[in-house]
């Protein structure tokens, strides 16, 4: 039986409860950008009764270029993120790079992320997941759903069953990702709510030479087909101006898209409940 994470009094993720919407900028831009989005999504996912977590990292460790906007770094992310908890009342999510700084994290995190690319880095995912906190672990873009079980039970070796495993492609040839849905039915297997990543499932990485591209059209129809097989959530990173975004762009969706995507959830999710 699938266990249910609790994230908050009214937040749970998994079992027969409403998908989760994470979403947010990819990266913190300024305090006074993170507030306006967190605000403006919490009114939205309000309005259509869609559980929320607000997620934005304070600092993009694994950028393509030495050059790229990497965000206000850990105390002053930490200090916006904090802020967006007590102003609006909504959990927060952002993802750690390495053992140091997660003390600090844990502070105020809900949900700590272990990012795609450090998913078998061993002593990050033991020291975050003796937190206690709920532990978001993405699926690498390079491992297959199965390979994910280790994961897992790298966490649970701790004694924290608080997790969320997180599709977000896996790579297809130079500069490509694919999404492969069964991936999320294998991971559902092993019984914690597993989440859609749609915004890096159509990211290209390193695909414009010194930054990332993506293909934001596709997004749509690819949330709708996870949540068609039974996925417990979808993560979208949204953006006022995805054009102008200071990290990964071309795979956020413009703000004034998420309500007709929210919607496209909602009705998708009716599929879904068939596999959940």
């Amino acid at each position: 039986m699938q266990k249910i994470v609790k994230v908050s009094k009214n937040i749970k993720i998994g079992g027969r409860e409403p998908l989760v919407l994470i979403a947010g900028p990819c990266v913190i831009e300024s305090e006074k950008s993170a507030l306006y989005h967190a605000e403006a999504i919490r009114d939205l996912t309000s309005r259509y009764k869609v559980p929320f977590i607000f997620k934005s990292s304070y600092d993009k460790a694994n950028r393509t270029s030495v050059s790229s906007f990497r965000g206000p770094g850990l105390k002053k992310g930490l200090e916006i993120l904090s802020k967006v908890k007590k102003e609006f009342g909504i959990p927060v999510l952002s993802d750690v790079h390495c053992s140091e700084e997660i003390g600090e994290a844990a502070s105020v995190l809900d949900i700590i992320q272990i990012p795609a690319l450090l998913c078998r880095q061993t002593d990050l995912i033991v020291k975050a997941a003796r937190t206690n906190r709920i532990i978001n672990i993405k699926k690498g873009q390079f491992i297959s759903p199965y390979d994910m079980k280790n994961a897992i039970e790298k966490i649970e070796s701790t004694g924290n069953k608080k997790i969320l495993v997180t599709e977000r492609g896996t790579l297809f040839g130079y500069n490509n990702l694919v999404s492969d849905f069964r991936s999320i039915v294998i991971m559902k297997d092993f019984g914690y709510p597993v989440i859609y990543d749609a915004s890096h499932s159509v990211q290209m990485p390193g695909a414009l030479g010194d930054k990332s591209g993506g293909m934001r059209e596709f997004m749509p129809p690819l949330i709708a087909a996870a949540a068609s097989v039974g996925c417990d959530g979808i993560f979208v990173e949204v953006h006022t101006n995805p054009a102008q975004a200071l990290c990964d762009g071309p795979n956020m969706l413009s703000l004034k898209t998420l309500g007709s995507v929210i919607l496209l959830i909602k009705e998708a999710q009716k599929v879904g409940r068939h596999f959940r």
